[in-house]
């Protein structure tokens, strides 16, 4: 059984996975990287992963370019936590944040955290956060005072405004709030638009992207480019070049869309003549919201979505393309968190990883690059502040659940149900009578964590 000491000495040495002249190439020329995310798209919605009526050719292409994951996932099963935990390499309740952040919210991400971009800029690398952010409006939580040289997006969610909300509860509090605007289309710090139209949300973060990657290889600087779309966040919109095109209806159009502007950002990088020199990665931030029926995605063979600690709400499509240094074609089993984005990126860029707090991200450089299994599956399940469930390799044990998609409440477990994900991705079958040694292991990893664990303020 793996403990939480076990797991900081290996966070320690995928320090020293790979040599950093191998990572950096021949010329020990820093590599480009670029995070593509989007938002409630579920594990069963692409082409690559079984979809059998959206059409997703370039990350069809991408995945078989590169290597594509089946057991990745987000750190979380709602928006905010699970963006705090990409970009600090952290569990969000080590960040504080642990809620989704709302319009009249005081809080968010805090100075104290280290985000891939503050990494990586002291070292030369142009950053860009183009997207919806939704880790504080405030201005001393937007993009721009955490790392990024620049900002052009959407603060939260596309359906935190009277004009879209389509929750009758959520209206209500909006409407004790009546300082908080319209959604705020911003530029950096400042607001530009309020309500744009959405039909050219996806159309304008892609020219924006595109105007930056320019940009930094004009300036012959590597780059860093994280773009959190607003989509298939619920409510749905596309641009009339895509609206009524798919057999899957609104939903199949909006991620056709957010396919094409991957293809786009692709085609740029082979324009620009860096292509081989950037990494680019495609997941989400968290499973489909169910609740919406056909406004929503689908998990596929997975239980549950956004929402729910079950494999649905938080394991994610994960693919990545770097060609001549990610082989081709590759599907691998390795397990993977958007966790480890931060450790990843600091190590192919040569930036070591701060010391002076405890990560929950590994370095996959060994899994893209050598095509290596990499380690053992082990992750915390949260929602809010509350433990769910745990994975440690085969094994997931669950504290508590619930299920967003028929409004069930809170299930909390006398005996915890066990599952075997490597035969039973589904989480049909507890097989907790017939491994109670199992069982036991999980529930001392747990109480291990839990007094160990040194929560972040909570940021609400």
């Amino acid at each position: 059984m793996l403990s939480r000491r076990s797991f900081q000495r290996l966070l320690a040495q995928s320090a020293l996975s790979l040599p950093l002249g191998r990572v950096l190439g021949a010329a020990g020329q820093r590599p480009n990287l670029i995070i593509i995310l989007a938002d409630d798209l579920g594990y069963g919605d692409l082409g690559c992963y079984g979809h059998p009526t959206i059409r997703t050719p370039h990350l069809d292409r991408m995945a078989a370019e590169g290597v594509r994951f089946t057991q990745f996932y987000a750190a979380a099963a709602v928006c905010s936590p699970s963006r705090a935990a990409l970009l600090a390499g952290r569990l969000p309740i080590r960040t504080g944040v642990n809620q989704v952040l709302s319009p009249w919210s005081t809080g968010g991400i805090q100075k104290q955290e280290i985000t891939i971009a503050e990494a990586l800029r002291p070292t030369g690398y142009a950053t860009a956060c183009i997207g919806k952010w939704h880790l504080g409006h405030l201005p001393q939580y937007l993009p721009t005072r955490h790392g990024f040289d620049r900002y052009f997006g959407i603060p939260y969610s596309n359906d935190m405004s009277r004009a879209t909300a389509g929750n009758p509860q959520f209206i209500k509090q909006l409407n004790q709030h009546p300082e908080v605007p319209g959604t705020p289309l911003m530029r950096d710090e400042k607001v530009v638009e309020t309500e744009p139209d959405q039909r050219r949300l996806t159309a304008r973060y892609t020219e924006e992207a595109i105007r930056f990657l320019r940009d930094s290889v004009r300036s012959g600087k590597p780059f860093f480019l994280y773009l959190p779309h607003t989509f298939p966040h619920v409510p749905l919109f596309a641009s009339e070049r895509f609206r009524g095109k798919s057999a899957r209806g609104l939903y199949g159009d909006v991620v056709e869309e957010l396919d094409w502007s991957v293809g786009e950002i692709r085609r740029t990088l082979a324009e620009l003549g860096v292509e081989k020199n950037t990494l680019v990665t495609f997941t989400s931030d968290n499973g489909p919201w169910l609740i919406k029926k056909q406004e929503g995605g689908s998990a596929g063979l997975l239980r549950e979505g956004k929402g729910s600690t079950w494999e649905g709400g938080m394991r994610e499509p994960f693919i990545a393309c770097w060609p001549g240094r990610i082989p081709p074609g590759v599907v691998t089993q390795s397990f993977g968190t958007t966790m480890d984005l931060f450790p990843t990126c600091l190590k192919l860029a040569g930036v070591e990883m701060p010391r002076d707090r405890e990560f929950d991200g590994v370095d996959l450089s060994p899994v893209l690059l050598e095509n290596k299994p990499g380690r053992e599956a082990f992750l915390f399940y949260y929602l809010g502040a509350n433990l769910r469930a745990v994975r440690h390799g085969p094994w997931k044990l669950h504290l508590a659940s619930n299920s967003p998609a028929t409004g069930d409440g809170v299930t909390r477990y006398d005996r915890p149900p066990l599952y075997n994900l490597l035969e039973d991705p589904s989480e049909k079958y507890d097989l907790s009578d017939s491994h109670p040694d199992v069982v036991r292991d999980l529930l001392q990893l747990i109480e291990e964590h839990k007094r160990t664990l040194k929560p972040g303020p909570p940021q609400v």
